[in-house]
């Protein structure tokens, strides 16, 4: 229901720009008064009407209604400049002549910094994606967008999903933040997506190794940061329209958003919906364990869905506070291939091959609703964060019912339900006590709550509550020289609940007799955990060369599936139980960063060496519950060593070349599976990259060719039941340009992916487990209309 109001909503706002034009329009100039030259970003203002001047100094405002009205146009460097204008219908095209003005100021000292020099003085492993590096390399999900980055790689679920890596690990050992809060969702399976939606962000932060300093648990492996947009210009009103079609699974999608602002005051809005099919690889059959599936013209059958999404934020700016609250909604529906969970093709009366763009069982569906605001008060050398947020997680996995073992058949679909709440709490503030020193310190505080509903168990219902508090300092030894240094503690603990099955088993008692019991899968258990994380670091800038060295221990408390599941996970093929007697994972990081960068060229080499005193791990044992076989969580030493070397250089002023490789190692140095490396380990991969920027063609501004071409090496470290993958190479190519469009700047995308159709797998994507190669050849094209 929620989509298709979502649907309905964003129709009429699309259609309501077309009705606006039959409303009265003002179209004018603004020109320098003394070289009759026009002037771009001039600002024109009326009561509830607002313009900014193009590139040919031209404006447009609409919907203007019929009377007197006077406007104010303004320009930095210019006397503003008032005009009357009586609207009837019959108003000539206006010209507006500015006159620069004399103003003379009093010298000014400038000590703030620039982005680029704020980055080159702090020791972590950072590295930003822009809102151009997102709409250049956008693709079906956030993931998939910044798998372009060294480090950087994702976990792929379908087509439309996938799950962040950043130097081969995952899962909840990688935060994800979103506007100061950390994103809390069923993250802990491997079937389940990030739902996140990727339009609308302007800027990317990926914190490669320990971060537990700053964001406490599950920020053992690394950050993704994605910052809050900047404030829009006062008096300013502005939007996108953007279009996405793809040839592969027929995907359609349309994403718009807007803001404004008048002067303290300003809001934002954004409805996104995308609707795909079933997916084509390049193989017309999957053999998985001796049983061959034909594949209905090449389709994944059942790996259709559709996604919607909407979001709005609301915020104050005055001289000493700025506020934002944001609101967010995002649903997915999304099919599983069917040969994918329990095989249920073999035996299902389902036509899965119907259509390509429904979604039959087996399918899972979710919404993530959210709440955050973000509050930064600065009163004389001090600043302090606020950060609050509310999060509503609710997932459900249906499946065809059918009987399992002792389990009779289900009334309904449903096989599971997960329905999660989490509240959060971060306060920081950062005080500089002078020109060298800025101290930091704050609290984290997160309370989650999690429900289960549904047949099928996994894992139980818990409560989960975490608290940290930290201090570090930032000082500066010398303007080349700077030095980090930071402590933290955090106590937290996990409370699950009691589950029994709702059929009864059949047991044999010591006797031989037989009784007929209900199950407990689940004890009422609490488990407290505290822990202690530190982190130094160092960073030295030496002409165009920055060195940076961090050194930093971090942890993980154990999540409930690590501890408490008991049942099984027909999307991974076993049954999985956990072990109350884990320990919170502990681990050191050593990282370092050496960057050079000179006009026409830049290299970098980012290694990191990790240990692990105990690492959790789900291990295969012997033994079979019901066919299945059963794994238990366990933990091992974990040696990881491994990083990034990139380049870049301009040749002939249009053509940039760059190239990358990543490399991770990694091998258990104890336990059951002592001598092999950790599961959905990334083999090592080359990136070369060529960019050529053509002159004005047609009425297309400098169109930009790009060649991706990716190499990866084959993985022959895996930890049974993983299968060795070969190497695979594949060829990108797209094409971008700017462009006008009705007065308005556009930008047309064209993308061909997998160019030559190569049949290749990926070691960490979800479905490599049963042999189902990556997507084939993919055109998709995008237009992004800015008004």
């Amino acid at each position: 229901m929620f989509h298709k109001l979502l649907w309905a909503g964003l129709s009429f706002s699309l259609c309501s720009l077309s009705f606006a034009q039959k409303t009265f329009t003002i179209k004018g100039t603004v020109i320098n008064a003394q070289t009759q030259s026009p002037i771009v970003g001039a600002t024109i203002i009326g009561e509830g009407l607002f313009a900014v001047s193009s590139n040919d100094g031209a404006f447009t405002l609409k919907n203007v209604s019929e009377g007197f009205h006077t406007f104010k146009v303004t320009h930095l460097g210019y006397t503003p400049e008032f005009f009357d204008l009586e609207v009837n219908g019959n108003s000539e095209k206006v010209i507006v002549a500015l006159k620069e003005s004399n103003t003379v100021l009093e010298e000014v000292e400038l000590l703030g910094k620039t982005k680029e020099k704020l980055a080159k003085e702090q020791p972590l492993v950072t590295v930003e994606a822009s809102k151009e590096f997102m709409e250049a390399n956008r693709e079906n999900s956030l993931m998939q967008t910044l798998s372009k980055i060294p480090g950087v790689s994702a976990i792929n679920i379908g087509s439309g999903q996938s799950k962040p890596v950043i130097r081969g690990l995952g899962f909840n050992r990688v935060a994800v933040v979103q506007n100061g809060i950390k994103h809390e969702a069923q993250q802990w399976g491997s079937d389940h997506g990030l739902e996140i939606d990727q339009y609308g962000i302007e800027t990317i932060q990926i914190i490669k190794g320990s971060a537990s300093l700053l964001y406490g648990s599950d920020a053992i492996a690394g950050v993704v940061n994605i910052k809050p947009s900047a404030a829009p210009l006062e008096n300013s009103f502005s939007g996108e329209v953007n279009l996405l079609g793809e040839t592969n699974n027929n995907l359609f999608g349309v994403s718009t958003g807007i803001q404004a602002r008048k002067e303290e005051w300003f809001y934002r809005g954004r409805l996104t919906f995308r609707d795909y099919g079933d997916y084509k690889v390049p193989t017309d059959k999957i053999n998985y364990e001796n049983y061959i599936f034909e594949l209905h013209e090449n389709h994944l059958r059942n790996t259709a869905g559709m996604e919607a999404n909407a979001s709005f934020s609301v915020g104050y700016i005055a001289d000493n506070i700025k506020s934002e609250t944001f609101f967010s909604n995002v649903y997915a529906k999304n099919g599983f291939f069917a040969n994918a969970h329990g095989l249920e093709v073999r035996t299902s009366r389902i036509d899965y091959d119907s259509s390509t763009r429904d979604v039959d069982l087996p399918y899972h569906k979710v919404n993530h609703f959210k709440i955050t605001n973000n509050t930064i008060i600065t009163a004389n050398r001090r600043t302090w964060y606020v950060e609050t947020g509310f999060q509503n997680n609710h997932r459900e996995e249906h499946s065809e019912p059918v009987p399992h073992g002792y389990m009779p058949k289900p009334n309904d679909s449903k096989e599971r339900e997960f329905h999660k709440n989490t509240f959060s709490l971060n306060i920081r503030d950062a005080f500089q006590m002078n020109k060298e020193h800025i101290i930091q310190s704050g609290v984290n505080l997160e309370f989650q709550q999690n429900t289960i509903d549904g047949w099928g168990f996994l894992i139980p219902e818990f409560n989960r509550f975490t608290a940290g508090a930290f201090a570090y300092n930032q000082f500066e030894i010398n303007p080349n020289l700077h030095v980090q240094a930071g402590l933290r503690y955090d106590f937290g603990f996990i409370d699950t609940k009691a589950y029994f099955d709702w059929y009864p088993s059949i047991r044999i008692n010591e006797d031989g007799s037989m009784s007929s019991i209900y199950l407990q899968r689940a004890q009422d258990k609490r488990l407290d955990f505290g822990n202690v994380s530190a982190s130094v670091g160092l960073s030295y800038i030496q002409n165009n060369t920055t060195y940076k060295i961090n050194i930093g221990k971090s942890f993980r408390m154990p999540l409930a599936n690590e501890l408490a599941s008991d049942g099984v996970n027909y999307h991974m093929y076993r049954y999985e139980r956990g072990n109350l007697d884990l320990d919170a994972e502990e681990t050191y990081q050593l990282d370092i960063d050496i960057d050079h960068t000179v006009k026409q060229f830049s290299v970098g080499i980012s290694p990191f060496v990790n240990l692990f005193d105990n690492f959790i791990y789900l291990n295969p044992t012997p033994n079979y519950f019901e066919t299945l076989q059963i794994y238990e969580y366990t933990q091992s030493k974990v040696f990881r060593m491994g990083g990034e070397v990139r380049a870049s250089t301009t040749v002939f002023h249009d053509l940039q070349l760059d190239a990358s490789v990543e490399y991770v190692y990694s091998r258990q140095t104890s336990g059951a599976k002592k001598g092999f490396t950790l599961p959905f380990s990334p083999p090592l991969s080359t990136l070369f990259s060529a960019s050529y920027q053509f002159k004005k063609f047609l009425f297309f501004e400098k169109p930009q060719l790009i060649v991706d071409y990716r190499i990866t090496a084959a993985q022959d470290e895996i930890v049974p039941p993983e299968e060795k993958t070969a190497g695979f190479q594949v060829l990108n190519l797209s094409v971008m340009s700017h462009f006008n469009m009705m007065k308005s700047n556009a930008q047309l995308r064209l993308k061909l992916n997998n160019v030559l159709d190569t049949k290749y797998f990926n070691h960490t994507s979800f479905y490599r487990l049963i042999d189902v190669p990556e997507a084939g050849r993919n055109i998709s094209l995008s237009l992004t209309i800015s008004f």
